[in-house]
């Protein structure tokens, strides 16, 4: 007899609107221009989709050194810093930038508050391509960084009366907002975004963690370890009370005897997780539990971004 068990599946989970957007333009990239397509960077932090774009056709670098004059280059969906583009435009390369919208929105609020001659502080992980990105769209020293709440005491601005933060995308909501509390109580005129930062995918998310973490004994979050938003879901079903919180990139990771003994345990995946590795973690508890799944939606998400008119046209 195999032993009960409850699979909690949080909804919204998997591919948003930016990452489903990334893989399309490296997907039509090959069709329209043939293989090899140049992809600078992963262009979503997941092993499964970075892979079966490569058995189509692209090849990921690091820097657009490694690429050649005449092949196109894709720009990953974390962004790239002004000097990428400035480069390949030198070179006279094909290239399209995959920058997430919602990440582009982030680079034209930093470059709005700079013309009117605010420094920038930016809340985000220190070497994150997306953060590399977005400090790379303004000259050196006018962008600083801050990660932790601490560090906001430490933060040494050219005029504290002239300020405005702007954040990382893929953070925990929670823990931003404590920073950003940091923030305004040592520079009470820091100027904030109009709109949050965090994108609603990222959101969304972890609100359904939220959601289902009281009614489960273990969570699992498929993604891969370089995801930011995936590692954040982790942080959210620890802190909301789940002690078994453990990021897994797809079935064959999950660690079957720390769950000897669980009756309810959760899954949710990562924006940049395909539905194909969450069929797959269900199917694996199908074969060993007489399981029940119990799909706990906390929003329905609709938004969908056009890829670039460029891979549009005939």
């Amino acid at each position: 007899m195999k032993p009960a068990l409850t699979l909690y599946l949080a909804a919204p989970r998997g591919f948003c609107a930016g990452v489903d957007r990334a893989i399309k333009i490296v997907e039509m990239a090959i069709e329209k221009w043939g293989a090899p397509v140049f992809v600078r960077h992963e262009i979503v932090h997941n092993k499964f989709v970075v892979d079966s774009l490569r058995e189509k056709g692209a090849v990921f670098v690091e820097e657009l050194s490694d690429c050649p004059d005449d092949r196109p280059v894709i720009f990953s969906a974390h962004g790239v810093p002004k000097s990428v583009p400035a480069e390949a435009q030198r070179r006279n390369m094909v290239y399209v930038d995959a920058t997430c919208p919602l990440v582009s929105k982030v680079h034209i609020e930093a470059e709005r508050h700079h013309a009117d001659g605010l420094q920038m502080v930016m809340i985000g992980h220190a070497g994150h391509p997306e953060v590399l990105g977005t400090m790379g769209q303004l000259p050196e020293g006018e962008v600083l960084l801050v990660e932790t709440a601490e560090d906001v005491a430490h933060l040494a601005p050219r005029d504290p009366e002239r300020l405005a933060f702007i954040t990382q995308t893929t953070l925990s909501v929670d823990d931003t907002a404590g920073i950003v509390a940091a923030l305004k109580a040592r520079f009470p005129g820091i100027v904030g975004p109009a709109k949050e930062d965090i994108c609603y995918a990222t959101t969304n998310r972890q609100a359904a963690v939220k959601t289902i973490a009281p009614r489960i004994e273990a969570l699992l979050v498929i993604g891969a370890p370089n995801s930011s938003n995936s590692r954040r879901l982790v942080e959210v079903g620890s802190a909301n009370g789940c002690a078994y919180s453990q990021l897994v990139q797809r079935a064959t990771d999950i660690d079957w005897r720390a769950l000897d003994g669980v009756r309810a345990v959760g899954v949710t995946a990562g924006a940049s997780a395909p539905e194909v590795l969450i069929n797959e973690v269900i199917d694996a508890f199908r074969a060993r539990f007489d399981l029940t799944v119990e799909l706990v939606e906390t929003a329905r998400e609709d938004i969908e971004f056009k890829v670039p008119r460029v891979l549009r046209m005939s």
